[in-house]
Parts: structure tokens; C-alpha cells; sequence
């Protein structure tokens, strides 16, 4: 079955509480993939700043280069999925190289002493892990949910749901992560934290290969021959890819060192990714499919403030919450790194309820549209902030349920926004472009984690005192609400622009109806392809 079967929805076969069994293949892949990403996220800053004595500023702004690349690569990893290789083989690419790179990350070499130097070889497979799992991530994060919404036609009811479900598969791999990773890590040495989380990835790879016949084609290269034939010597395209892939390894091996020239690389990413999607929306699809894309884009812009301030729970919450918290539950004081698994517990917890309670909404007709979700998403997300600010004071302990309250508030307001985007980009795009669009998503994620390093680094710009750090979050938790409101006043017209009315399941959707001149040939007919 080619792509362009899998964009009509894939022959469903059996189904489990109303969903393809496929999607749970891809549940528990996803979730062994975040087990390993989040318990890994959980320790790196601590890590940095307690093994090699990284000072603050450089420990954010390396953690900054390393989040910003993981969602650069995919834009990359989405292109090579919808021209060549399919999101399977892209996936299966991307799990290999993930489970090299979080085993590495268990070569810790000893402490660094004060006044000492790290080891430079221990630094150098350390940066050298860090790029294995930035590929890896380019190859798997896009084009696993690509793959979930080929289980779905375009206008099933069960497609927000679907996500849903799937992101709370993402959450328990990244409680559990965060939660096992971040006790072994911090109670027993850094390494037994990061080989954990390698042994999960390592069983999310064989998972996803066992379940490779519950996908049911979906998928699979939109064109094989293409992929085989060879293209230098015996290699064929695929070799050819994944030689690419190991010489990129290497690229990004000095280039996670950088956080400026990483900046530099995300604009220029940014400009032509976006660039050449207002192109295609301009010149080849019909003018309800331009709209939808447009609309999309507006949508993944607001990924940039979401994750700038969302990402904060990896850097300077991290360090707030091990330094500026109460962390006494039962009188045992918990290591920092742990708290970074409530946000997942609370979606494992509520994305159920979220998941139902779109489903009873639209059928009473009262459901929110996409835009007035993410409007919500981004008060909800300020507010977390402000209540935070709010329950700190500067020269006492902070208690710890104000570290839950903002995590509580950060949730509902992710649940508002993440899977509800993912359903969206899937829904928006036409078929030949669903995984650059993805891409396109990830890479504004990528944008957000860059700006999430800035405020990092601002939190500890006038010294490590708490104040400045709720100076920080005050101001930038004002702001998120103010762009959420102005953001719910345009929310009619951003749906008016997504035509829900003329989707078409049509697996030809993104066959053009425009002449060469990019005028419709045919003005009054229906938003999907006449070819």
C-alpha cells in the first residue's frame, strides 16, 4: 500500500475499544521512545551542572541547542519519509539511531573536580550521543504521528481522540521516564539513569518492528522501486540515506556545542521551510486548500511562545525546583529531576477526560474549533506562571504544591494545544505534503526551545538569587495571556479559513485543479482534486 492509499484511512482489520489496533503499536513505540527522551531530559541539566560543572548560562544554553536541533531534524526526517523512504522505514531508522545515542550518554567518566577541566573524551562521546539521538528523533518524532493519522480518514470523528490516546502514550513513556531515569540517576550515579532510559528505547524499537503487520500497510514508501533502484554502485537510495544520516551525526556533533550557530541554522531552516510551504499553497493547491494551509501555519506560530515558556520545566524549573523547593514529601526529600514526571502523570490522568469530552462536545455541537483550543492553551499556560509567582517568596522555601499547581495548569493547557495540533497538521495538509508540514510543526517546536534557552539564561542573567527568576516568569506569564486573548478574538475567522465543510477524504486531494498560470480551472467546484 503506497501513501496514497494510506491517505484515505488503512483498512482498519481488528479494532480495540473502538480504535485500530495499529494505533496501539504506535502507543507503545511512541511511549518506550518518550521513556527514553524525557528520562534523559530529566538528568541533562543537572548533569551538566553537578558531573561537569558547566556554570548556569552554559548548561541552558546547551540544553537549548540540544532541544532546538531535535525539532529542527525532523523537518528533514519528514521529507525523506513522504519522497522516498514512507514513515515506516523512517521510523525504524530513527529507533536504531536513538537506542546508539541514549546508551552512549551512560559513559559518564569521574566527577569534574572544581577548578578542573572534564575529560575531553568523555565530553566528546557525550556530545557525540547527543547527536545519534537528535538524528534519531528527525527520523522517528514526525513521522510517527503521520503515521497514526494514516489509520484515519480525514473527516472520522475519531481522529482528535485517536491523538489523544496517542499522546497519552507519549506521557506515560515520559512519566515513567522521568519518574525511574531521574530516581536512578540522581540517587545511584548518572549512568544507571541514562542507560535506562536507552534499554527503553531499545524495547519501543522492538515493538514497533513486532507490530509492523497491525499497521496494516500504513506507512509503507510511496514508491519501492524508486527506493531500491541503485544510485552509486550497489548502493540504492535507502543506503544512500542512511549514509547521509551517519555523516549528519557527525555534523551535529559540533554543532550541539553552539548555541548561536544553532540559532543561525533554525532561521534559515525557518525561512525556507515556511517559505517554500507558502509557495506550494500559492501555486499548485485550490483556494480552499490554500486556506487550510495558511491557517495552519498561523497555528504552528503560536508553537514558538507555547514551548518558549512550556520548556522551562526541563532548565530553569529544573534548577528552581532542586534549589527554591520544599521537595519534603513524607520526609523523603525527592530528587528534583523526578517532579518533571507530574506533568505526564497529569496527562495520562486527563487526557482520557480531554479525549471524551471533545468527543460529547461535538456532538452536542458546542466543541471548541483548533484556533479557540490553542487560544485557551496559552492563558492557561501564563497563568501557571502567575500562580507560581504568586505562592514564592524570596527568602523562604517554596512549598511544593505551588510546583504542582503549575504543572496542573501547564497540562490542561498542552492538552488544549499538542494533540489537538498534531490532528490538525494531519488534517490540514494535502497528502503529498502531510509529513513536511509535520516537520514544519516540529521545527516551530524547535523555534520555542530556542527561545525557552533565552529566558533560561535570563532567569540567571543578574545572578542565581530567586528573585529575578519570578521576575522572569511574572512578565512572561503576562504576556502568554494577552497573546492567548488576542488570539481567541481571531479564533471565528481562523475557522472560517479552515473550509471543515468541504474536507475531502479523497485520496487524490492534493492532485492540483489550478492551470499552469495557478488560476482554479474550475472556480465552483468542491475542495478536492477532479483528476
Amino acid at each position: 500500500m503506497t501513501d496514497n492509499a494510506n491517505a484515505t484511512g488503512a483498512e482498519e482489520g481488528k479494532t480495540f475499544l473502538g480504535h485500530p489496533t495499529g494505533l496501539y503499536v504506535l502507543f507503545f513505540t511512541e511511549m518506550w521512545e518518550r521513556f527514553s527522551y524525557y528520562g534523559m531530559r530529566a538528568l541533562l541539566v543537572l548533569y551538566l551542572t553537578k558531573h561537569f560543572l558547566f556554570d548556569r548560562e552554559a548548561a541552558y544554553g546547551l540544553y537549548g541547542a540540544y532541544t532546538t536541533l531535535v525539532y529542527i531534524t525532523p523537518v528533514i526526517g519528514g521529507y525523506l519519509a513522504d519522497r522516498y523512504l514512507g514513515a515506516r522505514k523512517a521510523v525504524t531508522i530513527g529507533a536504531i539511531f536513538l537506542v546508539l545515542g541514549h546508551l552512549g550518554m551512560a559513559v559518564e567518566g569521574d566527577p569534574v573536580q572544581a577548578g578542573q577541566s572534564p575529560d575531553p573524551g568523555v565530553l566528546n562521546i557525550f556530545y557525540f550521543s547527543l547527536a545519534l539521538i537528535i538524528v534519531g528523533v528527525g527520523f522517528l518524532k514526525a513521522n510517527i504521528s503521520t503515521i497514526v493519522g494514516s489509520l484515519y480518514k480525514k473527516t472520522d470523528k475519531r481522529r482528535d481522540s485517536a491523538f489523544t490516546i496517542f499522546y497519552v502514550g507519549i506521557n506515560a513513556g515520559a512519566f515513567l521516564g522521568a519518574l525511574i531515569a531521574g530516581y536512578l540517576g540522581e540517587t545511584y550515579g548518572w549512568a544507571y539513569g541514562f542507560g535506562a532510559a536507552g534499554v527503553g528505547m531499545l524495547l519501543g524499537l522492538v515493538v514497533f518492528v513486532w507490530g509492523k503487520p497491525a499497521l496494516r500497510g500504513a506507512g509503507e514508501p510511496s514508491n519501492p522501486a524508486q527506493l531500491a533502484a541503485p544510485m552509486v554502485g550497489p548502493l540504492n537510495r535507502e543506503h544512500m540515506i542512511w549514509l547521509g544520516a551517519i555523516v549528519t551525526s557527525f555534523i551535529v556533533w559540533f554543532l550541539v556545542r553552539s548555541q548561536g550557530t544553532v540559532n543561525i541554522l533554525l532561521l534559515a531552516a525557518m525561512i525556507l521551510t515556511y517559505g517554500f510551504v507558502l509557495w506550494r499553497a500559492v501555486a499548485k493547491l485550490t483556494p480552499h486548500q490554500r486556506n487550510r494551509i495558511f491557517v495552519a501555519l498561523v497555528l504552528i506560530s503560536t508553537n514558538v511562545l507555547f514551548w518558549g515558556l512550556f520548556e522551562q520545566a526541563g532548565s530553569s524549573l529544573n534548577i528552581f525546583t532542586d534549589e527554591h523547593v520544599d521537595r519534603n514529601l513524607l520526609g523523603w526529600e525527592v530528587p528534583a529531576s523526578m517532579f518533571q514526571s507530574i506533568n505526564a502523570l497529569y496527562i495520562m490522568t486527563l487526557g482520557p477526560v480531554f479525549a471524551g469530552l471533545w468527543v460529547w462536545l461535538s456532538k452536542k455541537g458546542w466543541e471548541p474549533s483548533a484556533p479557540m483550543k490553542f487560544a485557551l492553551a496559552l492563558m492557561q499556560l501564563g497563568l501557571g506562571f502567575l500562580v507560581l509567582v504568586w505562592g514564592s517568596n524570596s527568602e523562604l522555601m517554596t512549598p511544593v504544591i505551588f510546583i504542582f499547581l503549575i504543572y496542573l495548569l501547564h497540562t490542561t493547557g498542552e492538552l488544549c494545544m499538542s494533540p489537538v495540533g498534531l490532528s490538525a497538521m494531519t488534517r490540514l495538509s494535502v497528502t503529498s505534503m502531510v509529513g513536511l508540514m509535520m516537520g514544519a510543526w516540529f521545527l516551530a517546536s524547535g523555534a520555542g526551545n530556542a527561545v525557552a534557552a533565552l529566558i533560561a539564561q535570563a532567569t540567571a542573567s543578574g545572578g542565581e538569587g530567586v528573585g529575578q527568576v519570578l521576575s522572569v516568569y511574572s512578565k512572561v506569564g503576562w504576556f502568554a495571556i494577552g497573546v492567548g486573548v488576542l488570539f481567541a478574538i481571531a479564533s471565528p475567522f481562523l475557522t472560517k479559513l479552515m473550509h471543515l465543510d468541504t474536507l475531502s477524504d479523497d485520496a487524490t486531494d492534493d492532485v492540483p485543479t489550478v492551470d499552469t498560470f495557478g488560476s482554479n480551472t474550475d472556480p465552483g467546484a468542491p475542495d478536492k482534486s477532479l483528476g
